[in-house]
């Protein structure tokens, strides 16, 4: 076993006002877009739902038939529990809410970068906080996150809770919770990171799947007492019927059944075709996310399940796929320089999704130009892209073992250890 001496270095205060300085300014081009000069007919529509559903339960209206105001329209999708948590937001005044919305979505994805990117953040020494600004800043460029913030979306969180729940070394904060509590509370206010008890399962870490299923159970007993007519509708019938999520055959769908709604069969063939292709990215995911975990490398592990999250269900909007974050950082790994090809590889995938690729899709099909195949490619090229960044994980993945010297940095910048303190790589951190 390699063992490594790693002193704790403290960054002076201007490094972390350099790194606000940079989060800000790469936030600054999709804070000023949708939320200064976007229409206000469409500002903050997501948030505005969940506004709404506090509203519901503080005025006795049912949740679940409420929509918003025209032209909007939209209903509340998410469990009893979420309208809960969403009581604090009726106490505000809308505006105010969807400015501290955005705020917190950037802190949170902020948070993303420095628990995925701990490696290669904590090879910068004292420039810890520069090194977090720089990774930080084109993260909003990024298509799912700028219309994350565009919405109003819960998407950061998510991603953030799924991520400390899993990573190891464990963040500090985190010392006197269960792993897997995270991840039901995830689940207790949307469905998706269920997907993380399914990898819990198949690789038998029966505690933590207990734990998940165990705390989103709670959440949502909780729920059915406080709002029990809202509970039984949400699981009585709203939970049955996709049409309110939005529109699947819709662009925005960037799941394999949204591509197929709009370029695959249709019928039986169509969804025949589509538990084929689901099973077998299932597989490639599952198969990959053990991998990464028996190999201790737990931000790739949370990368590809993340990623599965969207694939696999059957319905996906472009702002789900934050993902592609924690996914991004995994491929640069501890120290890019070393491999360039692991560089080259974040950057394609960076670039892939700032382009906006479905929307240039849009408009080359509204053209009409030719060939109109190459409309239909870009109008679905973050699914591919998704699929790519997975195939990406998993060749990242395998070109090195787990680096002992850069696990040791970032116990000693997190804390974990008092200065001086020598660290060593517990084989049992891989679980």
């Amino acid at each position: 076993m390699r063992v490594t001496a790693v002193r704790t270095t403290r960054a002076p205060a201007w490094q972390w006002a350099g790194c606000a300085a940079l989060v800000l300014l790469g936030a600054v081009i999709p804070v000023l877009r949708f939320l200064v000069f976007w229409p206000m007919d469409q500002w903050q529509v997501d948030v505005e739902v969940y506004r709404q559903a506090g509203v519901s339960i503080l005025i006795g209206r049912p949740i679940y038939d409420a929509m918003t105001e025209a032209p909007q329209l939209l209903p509340f999708t998410y469990p009893p529990f979420a309208a809960l948590l969403a009581i604090p937001l009726a106490l505000l005044p809308f505006g105010l809410v969807g400015w501290l919305w955005t705020a917190l979505q950037i802190a949170a994805t902020t948070a993303i970068v420095w628990y995925a990117g701990y490696r290669l953040i904590h090879r910068g020494g004292s420039a810890q906080p520069l090194v977090l600004g720089l990774l930080a800043a084109p993260m909003f460029w990024l298509h799912p996150v700028g219309d994350g913030i565009r919405f109003g979306q819960v998407n950061a969180f998510i991603v953030l809770a799924a991520l400390m729940d899993l990573r190891r070394p464990r963040p500090r904060v985190l010392s006197g919770v269960a792993p897997g509590v995270l991840v039901g509370l995830a689940m207790a206010i949307k469905l998706t990171p269920g997907v993380f008890v399914v990898h819990y399962v198949i690789n038998r870490r029966w505690r933590e799947a207990g734990t998940a299923i165990a705390t989103a159970a709670i959440a949502w007993l909780a729920a059915f007492v406080a709002i029990p007519s809202a509970s039984l509708a949400f699981w009585g019938g709203a939970l049955q019927d996709p049409a309110r999520l939005g529109p699947n055959m819709g662009t925005s769908n960037q799941s394999i059944r949204g591509v197929l709604m709009r370029v695959g069969p249709s019928g039986g063939a169509g969804v025949a075709l589509w538990l084929v292709l689901i099973a077998l990215v299932g597989w490639f995911g599952f198969r990959l996310a053990r991998r990464a975990w028996l190999r201790g490398d737990t931000v790739t592990e949370v990368a590809a399940v993340g990623l599965l999250a969207c694939l696999l269900s059957p319905v996906a909007w472009i702002h789900h796929f934050h993902w592609i974050v924690v996914a991004i950082l995994a491929i640069l790994g501890a120290d890019p320089l070393r491999d360039r090809r692991r560089l080259v590889a974040a950057l394609v995938i960076t670039v892939w999704f700032v382009c906006r690729l479905p929307w240039w899709g849009i408009s080359w099909i509204a053209h009409d130009w030719p060939p109109i195949l190459v409309g239909r490619i870009l109008q679905n090229a973050d699914l591919a892209g998704a699929l790519l960044a997975l195939w990406l994980l998993a060749w990242a993945s395998a070109r090195e073992p787990r680096d002992a010297e850069a696990d040791a940095v970032a116990r000693a910048g997190e804390r974990s250890a008092a200065p001086g303190k020598v660290e060593r790589r517990a084989a049992s951190e891989a679980g």
